[in-house]
C-alpha cells in the first residue's frame, strides 16, 4: 500500500474564505486580492417600501408561482413524469443523433413535493475521500486524462501535450449534465464544463508559469473548454459509467485553442468584437473559465465563462479610451504582466491587448453547445450580455417566452435575466427543435433592482428584522431589446458588451458575489446562491443591507425570488432570503425559521440543483468554516423548508460542483474539482491521493442508493 504523504495545511488568507491562496491564483486571478471591479456610485439600498412586505406576504405571492407549469411543454414534464421519448435529429428522420423529447430532461416528480428527506446526514469532515450517507454508495465517472474520444491515450503526466489532451477529459470540471438518449433511460450523455487548469499539479516538472514551455501552455489550453461523453447504466442501478469501444459518435472535446464558435445576436459583427484575425467579428476561437451551466428544454446546455480576465496581458498598451472598461471586467490596465499572469500571449499573440484589444470582448459570454450534434458549431450568444457569467438557467413562462437566469460571480456584482422575443415551441419535430435552437438569439435583458422592507434594521450582524425576513420587492431594469438600448448614451452593441457599466447606469443592487441561479421548475420561484463577500461593509465598500445582511460576509447566503403573478417573465418580484449561511449555532444564521439544532452547518454555497420533489441541493465552495466542501439539500416548501441536511463531502482540498440530479431521480451526479489543491502541493507531494491513490485528478462522481430508490427520500 502506497504510504500516504504528509498533508500541508489548509490555508486561509484574508479575503479568500475558505479557499487556499493556490486556488485563488489559478481559479481566478487572485480576484480577492485586487480592488473591487465595481466602483460605480450607484445606489444600493434602493427606495424603501412604504408597506410592510411580511414573510406570510411573501409565502403568498410565491403560491401562485406553480401556475407557471400549467402550459404544458418542458414543466409539465415535471409535474406527470412522463417517460423520455425519442425523435429524429433531423428533417428526413434519418440516421442522425436521437434526440430526447424536452420534457426528459426534467426530473419527473414524485411524492407530493413535501420535501421529506430521509437520509441520514453526514457530519463535517476532512477526510481525503468522498463520503455519503448510510445506503448509498458512489464511484467516479470520468476522471482528468479518461480518454473521450474513440483512440485517444491513456493520461501519462509525462507525455502529456495539446494533441493528447485534445482527446482526453479536460482538468477541473465544474457544471455537469446528463441528457437521456434512449427511452430504457439507460443511455445518456454527459456534459461536463473544464473550468481551468492548474498547472502545478498537471505538470511533473513545473517550477513557475514563467518557465513553462510553448507546449506546455497548448496543453492547458487543451484542457480547458468541454467534454462530451456517451453514459451507459450499470445494470439496473442509479450508477454510470463511459461508454468504452466502438465509433463513441457522441463523444466530443471542446477547446480554449482550437474549437470555434459563433457569435450571434445583436452585437455579432460589432466593431467591439472585430480582431485582425476575425475581421467581420462574427467566429471567436475556444471558450475560457467555463463555470457552472444549465440544460434547456430543447436539449443543449449552456456554459457560462467567468473568469476570462486572468488570461490576458498587455493591458497597460490597449487604447486609453478602453481602459476604464477593461478595468471594470478585472483586467489590470497599469501593468503588461499582471501578478501570477498566464502569458498565453506566448502561445498565441491574441492574448495580448496590446496588439488584439478586442480580445478580450470576445469572452464572458453564454456559450450554447448542442451534444447531440458533434458537427454543430458551438454558439456565443451576445443578447445575453457579457460578463463573468457563472451559469444560466432556463425556464419556458407561462405565456411560452424562454427566460433565462443569470449571475455575475463578482463582489458588488448583479443578478440578470434574458425574455425571449420568440416563444417556445412544444414537439418533438425537427421544426420545433430547430425553431428553438433560435431562442436565445433575440429578446430582452435586465438587470435587478431590489428594495427593502426593513432597512433601517439591518445593522450587518446578521439579525432578523422585526417583522421575521429578511424581504421586500424588487424590479427588473430593462437594459436592451433587439438593437434598441434603454440605457442613456450606450448603443445595443455597447450595453451587450460592456453589460456590466449598463447596470451600473442603472443602479442595479450591488450582491455579494451572485453565483448560480437557478428557477424551480416545479413552483417557478427562483434561487440565487450568493456566495460570500468579506468586503462587504468594510472600509468604503457597500454597507449591508437587506437582502445583503452581514458585513464581512464570509459565509454566503441564498435569495429566493417570486415573479409577480407566477409569471417568469414580469418585470416585478418579491423576493426573501431563506438561508443564511454559517455555523447553525452562529446566532447571525437563519434557516427559515426551522430549529437551528437540527440544521447541518454551510458554509459558501455555489451552485444549485432540485429534484422531483422540488427540494434544493446546494453545493459549496470554500468552506470557511474549516471543513471539506460538500453537497447540501433542503425543502424550499412545507414545514421542512429550512431543514438543511448534509449529503455528501469531497476529498481535501476540493470543491464540490454540479449538482446533477437524473431524469428518474436515481442517481446523483457532482463534480470534485480541484482535489489536493493546497500550498506547496505537487504531483511528487500530493495534498490529496483522490480518486486513484497516487496523484489528484478532478473528476466527475455519481452517487446512488444501494436498495435502487430515490436519492434523497
Amino acid at each position: 500500500m502506497t504510504e500516504r504523504p504528509r498533508l500541508l495545511p489548509l490555508l486561509s488568507p484574508a479575503g479568500h474564505g475558505g479557499r487556499d491562496a493556490m486556488t485563488c491564483i489559478y481559479r481566478c486571478g487572485n480576484a480577492c486580492s485586487h480592488p473591487v471591479p465595481n466602483e460605480s456610485d450607484n445606489p444600493y439600498f434602493g427606495d424603501v417600501v412604504n408597506a410592510e412586505v411580511t414573510r406570510r406576504g411573501v409565502v403568498r405571492a410565491g403560491a401562485v408561482g406553480a401556475l407557471v407549469l400549467g402550459f404544458g411543454g418542458a414543466a409539465a414534464g415535471a409535474l406527470v413524469g412522463s417517460p423520455a421519448l425519442a425523435a429524429p435529429a433531423g428533417p428526413a428522420g434519418g440516421s442522425g443523433p436521437v434526440v430526447p423529447e424536452v420534457d426528459s430532461f426534467t426530473p419527473a416528480r414524485h411524492g407530493a413535493g413535501n420535501g421529506a428527506l430521509t437520509f441520514k446526514p453526514i457530519p463535517p469532515n476532512k477526510l481525503d475521500t468522498l463520503v455519503v450517507p448510510n445506503g448509498y454508495d458512489h464511484s467516479v465517472v470520468m476522471r482528468w486524462g479518461d480518454p473521450v474520444l474513440a483512440g485517444a491515450p491513456e493520461l501519462d503526466v509525462d507525455r502529456q501535450s495539446a494533441a493528447r489532451q485534445s482527446q482526453q477529459f479536460g482538468y477541473n470540471n465544474d457544471f455537469v449534465g446528463v441528457l437521456p438518449l434512449d427511452r430504457k433511460g439507460e443511455r445518456a450523455l454527459l456534459v461536463v464544463n473544464h473550468e481551468y487548469t492548474n498547472e502545478n499539479l498537471m505538470f511533473p516538472d513545473f517550477t513557475s508559469l514563467d518557465a513553462m514551455s510553448v507546449e506546455q501552455i497548448r496543453t492547458a489550453m487543451a484542457a480547458h473548454g468541454l467534454s462530451v461523453v456517451e453514459l451507459e447504466r450499470v445494470g439496473r442501478s442509479g450508477e454510470w459509467k463511459p461508454v468504452r469501444g466502438g465509433k463513441l459518435k457522441y463523444n466530443r472535446r471542446i477547446t480554449a485553442h482550437a474549437t470555434k464558435f459563433e457569435f450571434t445576436g445583436p452585437a455579432a459583427g460589432s466593431a467591439w468584437l472585430k480582431t485582425a484575425a476575425d475581421p467581420k467579428g462574427r467566429t471567436a476561437i475556444g471558450t475560457l473559465n467555463n463555470c457552472a451551466g444549465g440544460i434547456t428544454p430543447w436539449g443543449t446546455v449552456l456554459s457560462g465563462e467567468e473568469n476570462f480576465n486572468q488570461y490576458f496581458v498587455g493591458g497597460d498598451g490597449a487604447p486609453e479610451t478602453l481602459k476604464p472598461k477593461l478595468a471594470r471586467y478585472g483586467i489590470p490596465t497599469n501593468a503588461r504582466y499582471p501578478a501570477d499572469s498566464r502569458k498565453w500571449e506566448r502561445a498565441d499573440e491574441r492574448f495580448d491587448l496590446a496588439k488584439h484589444p478586442n480580445e478580450a470582448h470576445r469572452f464572458g459570454w453564454i456559450v450554447e453547445v448542442d451534444p447531440f450534434d458533434p458537427e454543430a458549431k458551438p454558439r456565443k450568444h451576445t443578447a445575453l450580455g457579457r460578463f463573468k457569467h457563472e451559469g444560466a438557467n432556463v425556464i419556458v413562462a407561462k405565456d411560452g417566452h424562454v427566460v433565462a437566469y443569470m449571475g455575475d460571480d463578482e463582489r458588488f456584482d448583479y443578478l440578470y435575466k434574458f425574455v425571449s422575443d420568440k416563444k417556445f415551441m412544444k414537439g418533438d419535430s425537427w421544426t420545433a427543435r430547430e425553431h428553438n435552437l433560435s431562442l436565445l438569439e433575440a429578446g430582452t435583458l435586465y438587470v435587478a433592482k431590489l428594495e427593502y422592507t426593513s432597512a433601517g434594521e439591518i445593522d450587518g450582524t446578521g439579525k432578523v428584522p422585526s417583522d421575521g425576513a429578511f424581504n421586500g420587492k424588487g424590479k427588473w431594469i430593462k437594459l436592451v431589446r433587439g438593437n434598441v438600448s434603454y440605457v442613456p448614451g450606450m448603443t445595443a452593441a455597447d450595453v451587450l458588451t460592456f453589460t456590466r457599466l449598463a447596470g451600473d447606469a442603472v443602479g442595479a443592487t450591488k450582491m455579494d458575489r451572485p453565483e448560480d441561479v437557478e428557477p424551480s421548475l416545479l413552483t417557478g420561484k427562483v434561487y440565487v446562491a450568493l456566495t460570500n463577500n468579506t468586503n462587504r461593509g468594510v472600509g468604503t465598500n457597500p454597507a449591508a443591507d437587506e437582502a445583503n445582511p452581514r458585513i464581512n460576509n464570509k459565509h454566503g447566503h441564498v435569495l429566493e425570488l417570486v415573479e409577480n403573478k407566477g409569471d417568469n417573465a414580469a418585470e416585478t418580484f418579491t423576493w426573501s432570503v431563506p438561508i443564511v449561511c454559517g455555523d447553525p449555532a452562529d446566532a447571525s444564521t437563519f434557516f427559515a425559521g426551522y430549529d437551528k439544532t437540527k440544521v447541518s452547518p454551510i458554509s459558501c454555497p455555489d451552485n444549485v440543483a432540485f429534484d422531483g420533489s422540488g427540494n434544493l441541493w446546494i453545493s459549496t465552495d470554500g468552506n470557511a468554516l474549516g471543513s471539506n466542501d460538500g453537497l447540501f439539500a433542503t425543502a424550499v416548501e412545507g414545514p421542512e423548508r429550512g431543514h438543511l441536511k448534509q449529503f455528501l463531502t469531497v476529498p481535501l482540498g476540493a470543491e464540490t460542483c454540479g449538482p446533477f440530479i437524473s431524469t428518474d431521480n436515481r442517481s446523483v451526479f457532482v463534480a470534485v474539482q480541484h482535489p489536493g489543491e493546497i500550498t506547496g502541493a505537487s504531483i511528487a507531494n500530493p495534498a490529496s491521493n483522490w480518486p486513484d491513490g497516487d496523484f489528484a485528478k478532478p473528476g466527475v462522481v455519481v452517487t446512488w442508493r444501494l436498495d435502487g430508490g430515490v436519492v434523497g427520500s
